[in-house]
């Protein structure tokens, strides 16, 4: 089958074209989708990726996840279809309460851009079951608003239902609590993070890793990840 995942672009987006180059090499058919429409065109995943959607005003991501098409993608992500959101995108599932908690601005007030080690923490999910507990990837991150917030209480029940889904490895690089880099949803077909695996997809282009500079590649694996989480679930 040919797997087809939708990426809606919304005013402000910036990564949605790397997005979309993302899904075609990882094997599947890229959907380019609008944010004012109310039709997902059949897809069988969605990514809503980073930018700064309508100028991040109010707070980043609020506006976006009032989008039209934002009810499409609440009833798609109760259904169980595979959802990835990256950076101003796992702004708009919080928004939208698809993840918990809160981003806010960097805890030092400035945009930060590196190559930042992650480790994953929950490999059972429709982007993250390439990985293995307990692994160290690289991934370019570029934000302003990456700190992730939580009441003690959501943090318990984050904590306790293992929904952390990547952790910062080395350096906290935005003062996010419990150097939370990413979540999934209690489902697993959700999930969201502030680093930008579709900056990690081609040998040359990537992040610098040991075996050579630009070689890091990590990214490719969510989309591969989801691929298979589609073929499977429709075997």
């Amino acid at each position: 089958m040919t797997v087809r995942v939708g990426v809606i672009t919304f005013p402000g987006s910036l990564d949605d074209g790397d997005a979309r180059r993302a899904v075609r090499l990882a094997g599947a058919e890229p959907v380019a989708l609008w944010h004012g429409s109310h039709d997902l065109e059949d897809v069988d995943a969605l990514v809503l990726p980073g930018g700064f959607s309508y100028g991040d005003y109010l707070r980043a991501g609020a506006i976006a996840a009032l989008a039209p098409i934002m009810s499409e993608v609440k009833d798609a992500a109760a259904k169980g279809m595979p959802i990835l959101g990256i950076c101003n995108g796992f702004q708009m599932l919080v928004e939208a309460h698809l993840l918990p908690g809160g981003l806010i601005r960097n805890a030092h007030q400035q945009f930060i851009r590196r190559d930042q080690r992650l480790v994953v923490e929950n490999a059972d999910t429709a982007w993250t079951n390439e990985f293995r507990r307990g692994q160290e990837i690289i991934i370019p991150l570029k934000n302003a608003d990456g700190g992730y917030i939580a009441s003690d209480e959501t943090l318990a029940r984050i904590q306790g239902e293992n929904l952390v889904a990547f952790r910062y490895a080395g350096v906290n690089p935005n003062g996010s609590i419990d150097d939370i880099a990413g979540l999934t949803n209690e489902q697993g077909n959700v999930v969201g993070l502030m680093p930008h695996p579709e900056h990690a997809i081609e040998p040359g282009f990537g992040p610098d890793t040991a075996a050579a500079m630009r070689s890091g590649v990590d990214g490719l694996r969510f989309f591969t990840a989801a691929v298979s989480a589609v073929v499977h679930a429709a075997a």
